[in-house]
Order: structure tokens, then C-alpha cells, then sequence
């Protein structure tokens, strides 16, 4: 598989932060369903979404890296896009020009090295794992989006906030079918397992195996440094993990589902969070945040990391 990306080049790219809890406690915008691509479809919503990545852009050029911006569409896929009113030819058409709004930016910007990144979410809830697939099942279900994404150009697929190993293992099969480089980021509980209970060195193990390295790198996101630095302690796969988007809170999943406030920690002490994994992550290549974090928390860890 061809993992020829920039952002494997020795430097630490930047990515976003929580782009929907910033949509959502910033900036007072309604996400049914969490999904931001429906953002896209009028001039204030692109207004907005081109505001929020182009400072994650300014951040890049003041510390002479570059960016992985992940399109918004981790809700664009059948189920949640049926929830939504999408069908299938719609979805097709909301992927594509999430993917065709990042390379307009990237346009915009010329001399940032720049890679666009088609965003796949779970099928289910992010937090729990909700009719289980097995991996057949997963690269049939994930296959319509990352077409999308291929046809649309870009530069490789990131599936984010995957509870359990089969989803992972459909979603790579798919996209090494079409050619796509493919990056899977998992997300671990407060004792540092997958939401399924198996332990993030065997779950990324596991992918490996069963698609012959076929994933690009591994990620982690939607967990608290905290969450993720004892299991990065012991041995394990970690040179596969080159991307690390954590939250600002220290909550679990079920907290955080049920909050009513935004919890958006301490952004020098994440910051601070992020240099010590570094450590841990000897190979870490793109940094962001997930949950909770905004603009400040990126400014942070990239003055401090980058």
C-alpha cells in the first residue's frame, strides 16, 4: 500500500480540533446528529467552516509545517445520512464537495504542504458499539463514501473514532481496493481499551494482520492523554501510531455524552499532555484535537510540539 503521504516526511503535521463541539458551544450552531456536512450546503455554513479550517492553515505557516484536514463528514455516511433526510445520490454529492471545499482552500493557500483527508465515521455511536459488522459487512457498508472520496481526490481516507476491530479491518479492505491509503484511528476508555473491551495493541494488531498492513499509520482520538499514556507505556504496536486528535476533558464517553456544558480543560496542560506522549510516540506525524478543543488548545500544542 502506498504511504508516500507528507505528512510522513519526519515533521508534525497539524490537523483540526473538535470542529462539532466548537460548531456547537462557540459558535451556537445547531448539528442534528452531530453531522457538520450539511454545513456546506448554504453560504453561512461554508462561511463558518472556512473560518474555523483556515486558522487551523495561519497556524501551520507561522510554525512552518503543514496540515491533515479531514473532510465534515464523519456523519456522512447511509444510516446517519437517512436520519437526515440524504439518500444515497445526495450523500454521494455531499462527500464530494466536502472534499472539493478543502481543495478550494488549499488553493487559497499555496506553499503550506496540504493534505486533504475524506472523513469516515462509524456506522453507529462513536461512544458503544451498536450492531457489530462483521469486516465483510464493514467494506461493503464503507465502500459508497470512500468511492466518493477517491473520485472527488483525495488524498487518502481517515476513519475516526472506531470502537472495535472488524469496522477497522472492512474499512482498510475497502479502500485497498480502490487504492486509497487509509489511515484508522481507534478510541480507547479511561482504562485505555476499545469501547469492545479489546486492548488497543491487539485491536491495531489485529487490523494488521487481516489486511496485510494495509492501513497507512493508526491515529487515536476522542480520549484524554491521560487515558492513552499507560497503555502507550508498555510494549505494544506504537510505531504504527503516527496521529494522536485527544480530547480536552478527562470525562469518559458517558459523561461527555450527557453533558449539557462544554468541558474544554486546560489548554497549556494539554499541550504539555501532548509532549509526553511525543515521547511515547517516537513516529507521531499529525496533531490535532478532538472533543472540547478549539483553536487556543491547537495553538498550544503547536507552539509547544511543532
Amino acid at each position: 500500500m502506498n504511504t508516500k503521504l507528507p505528512q510522513l516526511d519526519g515533521r508534525v503535521f497539524l490537523s483540526e480540533g473538535g470542529l462539532e463541539t466548537d460548531l456547537i458551544f462557540h459558535h451556537d450552531i445547531d448539528l442534528p446528529d452531530f453531522a457538520s456536512f450539511p454545513l456546506l450546503e448554504s453560504p453561512s455554513g461554508r462561511a463558518t467552516l472556512h473560518c474555523y479550517f483556515q486558522a487551523v492553515v495561519d497556524l501551520a505557516r507561522r510554525d512552518g509545517t503543514g496540515v491533515v484536514l479531514e473532510t465534515p463528514t464523519w456523519r456522512a455516511n447511509p444510516d446517519w445520512g437517512r436520519r437526515l433526510g440524504y439518500d444515497d445520490r445526495a450523500l454521494d454529492a455531499a462527500n464530494r464537495d466536502a472534499v472539493a471545499f478543502l481543495a478550494q482552500l488549499r488553493d487559497e493557500n499555496p506553499g503550506i504542504p496540504f493534505v486533504i483527508s475524506g472523513n469516515l465515521g462509524p456506522r453507529g455511536d462513536g461512544y458503544a458499539i451498536e450492531d457489530a459488522m462483521t469486516a465483510e459487512g464493514a467494506a461493503d457498508y464503507h465502500a459508497a463514501q470512500i468511492s466518493s472520496f477517491a473520485c472527488a481526490g483525495a488524498d487518502l481516507v481517515s476513519a475516526l473514532t472506531l470502537n472495535y476491530s472488524a469496522e477497522a479491518v472492512g474499512i482498510v479492505r475497502a479502500a485497498n481496493e480502490m487504492s486509497m491509503p487509509v489511515v484508522i484511528s481507534f478510541t480507547v476508555e479511561t482504562d485505555g481499551s476499545l469501547p469492545s473491551g479489546q486492548s488497543l495493541g491487539e485491536a491495531i494488531a489485529e487490523v494488521d494482520r487481516d489486511t496485510d498492513r494495509g492501513a497507512a499509520y493508526f491515529m487515536i482520538n476522542c480520549a484524554h492523554p491521560t487515558h492513552i499514556a499507560p497503555i502507550l507505556a508498555a510494549p505494544g504496536p506504537w510505531d504504527r501510531v503516527r496521529g494522536l486528535r485527544a480530547n480536552a476533558s478527562r470525562m469518559s464517553h458517558e459523561e461527555l455524552d450527557n453533558a449539557t456544558e462544554l468541558d474544554r480543560g486546560d489548554e497549556l496542560d494539554l499541550a504539555e499532555d501532548y509532549v509526553e506522549l511525543a515521547r511515547l510516540l517516537p513516529n507521531l506525524a499529525v496533531a490535532g484535537g478532538c472533543c472540547g478543543t478549539d483553536i487556543d488548545h491547537l495553538d498550544a500544542i503547536s507552539r509547544t510540539l511543532v
